[in-house]
């Protein structure tokens, strides 16, 4: 198998366009016009895995690994085109499951090596990304010092992301609020894609649980196991350790699944964990891998609790 390709990535929000374009230009970019995007990301237990539609262009499959940190990132990709790529896309949902699609309009420009890319991100809004492509022989300190150029004249510092337009879609739950349809989804798939990447190598039995933060933003924890056995994590547990170091204390609703056949439920400990930032008419979708779904409140699933209110 031939090395992944490379490049030094850096995303940021863009409140001007028509300013961004005009620096470009002026830094001597080369316009190449405008693309209409759909990337549609499917369930992989291992970095990310994307169909991208292009108009103009085709279709092309990209797995791609890349950390999630604000600032300049390398990222490993592969790209493999594609002929006909609504068939694959329909073979791969079959065969995985869709996490979320992004629909983006497009502005390429490229300058010295770095693909520019101004994007307008439907449900999201406008950003700019930098791709600065590098050679096989890389130690990639070149393309660093070029994307830094950029973000200098671009002004991008304080503005920077460290995640991607899925995640931002995937945690907006953009369709509805709490226990809504589309926003159920949403936290489902979170859940979902959480679960791919369990580590429970004892019981086999892998687990994902997702939370609805009350800014509309997703948390997401697997179950993680270890070989003495009460040091293992509940999914719910690290859901809710990501909440609060997002720097939330409250709980809108919550899904939890597995890979068994019938419905996932929190065990006793969690749900008392889940009560103590969960409203007791909250929601909890408990889910199956590829089978039902059932809806409880948190009462339901924890009557005649103890909460923080008794020690008030």
């Amino acid at each position: 198998m031939s090395a992944p390709r490379r490049n030094v990535e850096l995303k940021a929000t863009d409140p001007d366009p028509e300013r961004s374009l005009a620096v470009c230009l002026e830094l001597g970019a080369e316009d190449r016009g405008v693309l209409v995007q759909r990337d549609t990301y499917f369930r992989v237990p291992d970095g990310r895995l994307k169909l991208r539609e292009e108009r103009p262009g085709g279709a092309a499959l990209i797995q791609y690994h890349r950390a999630d940190a604000a600032g300049a990132r390398e990222s490993r990709y592969r790209i493999a085109p594609v002929e006909d790529g609504a068939a694959l896309r329909q073979a791969l949902e079959a065969a995985l499951g869709t996490l979320v699609v992004v629909d983006k309009e497009r502005r390429l420009l490229l300058w010295e090596g770095v693909r520019i890319h101004l994007d307008r991100v439907e449900g999201l809004g406008s950003f700019v990304e930098l791709e600065g492509v590098a050679a096989p022989e890389s130690d990639l300190t070149s393309e660093r010092e070029r994307v830094d150029r950029l973000t200098a004249a671009l002004g991008l510092n304080g503005r920077i992301l460290a995640d991607s337009y899925s995640d931002r879609l995937l945690a907006a739950g953009r369709e509805g609020g709490p226990a809504s349809g589309g926003g159920a989804e949403r936290l489902i798939a979170a859940a979902r894609g959480a679960m791919a990447r369990a580590y429970a190598p004892y019981s086999g039995f892998h687990v994902g649980a997702a939370l609805l933060a009350p800014d509309g933003s997703l948390h997401a924890g697997a179950n993680v196991e270890n070989a003495a056995y009460p040091q293992g994590i509940c999914a719910e547990a690290a859901a809710i350790a990501s909440l609060v170091a997002a720097g939330h204390t409250r709980i809108e609703e919550a899904a939890v699944i597995g890979d068994g056949d019938t419905p996932c439920v929190p065990c006793g400990g969690c749900r008392q964990r889940l009560r103590e930032m969960m409203p007791l008419d909250a929601t909890v979708h408990l889910v199956a891998a590829d089978g039902p779904a059932e809806r409880a409140t948190l009462e339901q699933l924890l009557p005649h609790s103890f909460g923080p209110e008794y020690l008030a």
